[in-house]
């Protein structure tokens, strides 16, 4: 019995040393998953494709005559229904326009009102016109969504797109508001934007540096 204790008394020390050990290993451990966790995260922020198409979209004003396929003009529009809208109220509607005889007569219209003979669609095939219902508070902010899920769309699915104005003006005349009843929309909207859509004919523009005062930070 008196040997036990003595071999017992003698471990304590040897114990007290693999605890302070494994202390120290669980600390590392848990500060190595820390440091990769962050790691990969950072990873999947510069390598997220969705991020990389926001970064890498430019605006093209030279378009090639050829029609996009209409799984393409489809899926564009599409992701502009998925815009955020306040309270979910989806106050925008979008017109898909590839004929070309109304393509060109709503060219007419927004190059009269710009006063110009050039076409303010800058040779795009496709026009997404953008309008939101006036009687809902936030019809600016979410038709201006809307605009931008087409932009950004547009070039995840590689189109050419542009943010071409003026839809407000045009839809307020007598001849845009026939269109409307003609394309049998019914209510009081108002244009929010043009999107206009096709194969880009020219080099993708260099961006511009960003400010140095575009983001301010309080932490």
């Amino acid at each position: 019995m008196h040997n036990e204790t003595r071999r017992c008394k003698a471990t304590f020390p040897e114990m007290r040393t693999a605890m302070k050990i494994s202390i120290v290993i669980s600390a590392a451990f848990m500060i190595l998953t820390a440091a990769c966790s962050q790691k990969q995260n950072e990873i999947s922020v510069e390598m997220n494709p969705a991020i990389e198409v926001l970064k890498t979209r430019r605006s093209i004003r030279a378009y090639e005559e050829r029609m996009p396929e209409k799984v393409l003009i489809d899926q564009v529009v599409e992701a502009g229904t998925y815009a955020p809208t306040g309270m979910g109220k989806q106050s925008p509607i979008i017109v898909a326009i590839t004929d070309k005889t109304v393509r060109d007569r709503l060219s007419k219209l927004n190059a009269d009102i710009a006063g110009t003979e050039s076409d303010p669609f800058y040779g795009a095939p496709v026009v997404l016109v953008v309008l939101a219902d006036r009687n809902c508070p936030t019809y600016i902010y979410d038709g201006s969504l809307v605009m931008g899920n087409l932009l950004n769309a547009a070039h995840a699915a590689g189109l050419g797109s542009c943010w071409i104005h003026r839809a407000k003006e045009v839809f307020d005349t007598e001849e845009g508001k026939d269109l409307l009843r003609q394309w049998g929309i019914d209510g009081d909207y108002e244009g929010i934007g043009n999107c206009i859509l096709g194969y880009s004919a020219q080099e993708t523009p260099t961006p511009a540096p960003r400010k140095s005062n575009y983001v301010y930070h309080v932490d």
